[in-house]
């Protein structure tokens, strides 16, 4: 190690933990590199431009924001949630099951766990505690795991950025998520369900199966935007960054002029949060390219790479020891982080070791979307205690069952590859 480098490290994490957000500590910690090394400091700048510019990739990442936000903002939600209380509210634990089908529809609008928490998963916990049955950390523990499936199923913000850092193609790891998701909006359900027979919770009032139709049709303009993106990207009509600027649209077009449920001034309070989020997002992404400038200055990833199959490590050690790796980074350090800084260290030794892309985003993706929910750091634990006041005790208190079998997933997504490549080959993935 360099003392450059060595340096720019001590920055890092030093600046981490004083409480600087990670933008700013990964930026400023940049710079130091650059001064030591004798560098202009100037290619701090040049690399974020060069990269924010040269990325149209990243264009679908502040446009799937502004789509989420119009969903939570519009009545589109709660059409949604009233369709999941008269399909799934009716068996034991029927909010927890509503809980996690809303989330598994929500995801296909959003692509943001954020999102998913803070904007319909609010409005279940109030329904789940209003109904004396449940406690308030177990709405909210469930309600945030539920929220990981939100950037597993297409679109995905993370898989926008994965996309980014490895090249591969964004329709493909759309397809590949579909899959995994709906696996763990299973394994949720399952908990669910053994946790409200073994508590005793009691059968909601279950709405009458004559008035499922209406509910139905009353959310079916919300249900069909997941099935335009999807047409969209594999039918060919669009690229993902046009599917992302067409969903934007589309939730528009729902909210104000179909439900009416958009004011001006909404739409303008929508515009300022999406653009400070898309902000937020941009000043990671940015100090993420300087980050990588300065890892590839240092040949680290092929270091790397040459280390571990000199160790002649098989494939499937790899991708364990990794994703052990990522268990544990995901404590301490937001999703993005780990997608934009710590996997393009991995992704040499992928390629030489023959694993798929596709295969290792996803798995990584789902990986860091467990990290979201994983003590201390877990983010949507703090999204919801914040939009909530629940209290944290009581949230990690509950989450642990379903951290549990949200690892038990990704372990099979893990050791079976072809349910994640499944989708994708009958695309006509070469992987």
């Amino acid at each position: 190690m360099s003392l450059e480098l060595a340096l720019c490290l001590v920055a890092l994490f030093g600046l981490a933990a004083i409480g600087t957000p990670i933008a700013y500590s990964i930026i400023l910690a940049a710079i130091v590199y650059l001064a030591a090394a004798g560098q202009d400091i100037a290619l701090a700048g040049e690399q974020i431009l060069q990269g924010l510019y040269e990325s149209f990739v990243l264009l679908a990442v502040p446009l799937f924001i502004v789509a989420a936000n119009i969903m939570n903002a519009g009545s589109i939600s709660e059409r949604l949630l009233r369709f999941c209380v008269a399909a799934v509210g009716r068996f034991r634990g029927g909010l927890g099951h509503v809980n996690v089908v809303a989330s598994l529809i929500f995801s296909g609008m959003s692509g943001s766990a954020v999102a998913d928490a803070a904007g319909i998963g609010k409005i279940v916990i109030g329904m789940m505690t209003r109904s004396g049955q449940y406690s308030h950390g177990y709405a909210a523990a469930i309600t945030a795991a539920s929220a990981t499936i939100g950037p597993i199923i297409p679109p995905s913000i993370p898989m926008v950025l994965y996309a980014l850092v490895s090249n591969s193609s964004i329709g493909y790891l759309f397809l590949g998520g579909i899959v995994p998701g709906l696996i763990m909006g299973g394994v949720l359900m399952v908990m669910n369900a053994y946790l409200s027979a073994r508590r005793g919770f009691a059968l909601e009032q279950p709405v009458p199966l004559r008035d499922l139709p209406g509910h139905t049709v009353n959310a079916f303009p919300a249900l069909l935007m997941p099935a335009i993106l999807l047409y969209g990207i594999y039918g060919g009509v669009t690229t993902p960054t046009e599917a992302a600027a067409v969903a934007a649209a589309y939730a528009l077009l729902l909210a104000g002029a179909f439900y009416r449920a958009l004011t001006f001034a909404t739409l303008y309070q929508i515009m300022v949060d999406s653009a400070r989020s898309s902000a937020a997002v941009g000043l990671v992404i940015g100090g993420a390219l300087i980050l990588n400038y300065i890892v590839a200055s240092e040949n680290i990833p092929n270091t790397l790479a040459g280390t571990l199959v000199g160790l002649d490590v098989s494939p499937l050690t790899f991708l364990l020891a990794v994703n052990l790796v990522l268990l544990v980074l995901g404590c301490v350090l937001d999703a993005t982080t780990i997608i934009l800084v710590i996997i393009p260290l991995f992704l040499p030794t992928c390629r030489e070791l023959g694993i798929d892309m596709v295969h290792f985003g996803v798995v990584a993706i789902v990986n860091c979307m467990i990290g979201l929910i994983t003590p201390p750091y877990g983010i949507l634990l703090f999204v919801i205690n914040a939009v909530t006041q629940i209290p944290l005790r009581e949230i990690i208190g509950e989450i642990w069952a379903f951290l549990g079998v949200l690892v038990l997933a990704l372990l099979v997504l893990i050791l079976f590859p072809g349910v994640v490549l499944w989708l994708p080959r009958m695309f006509g993935y070469p992987g």
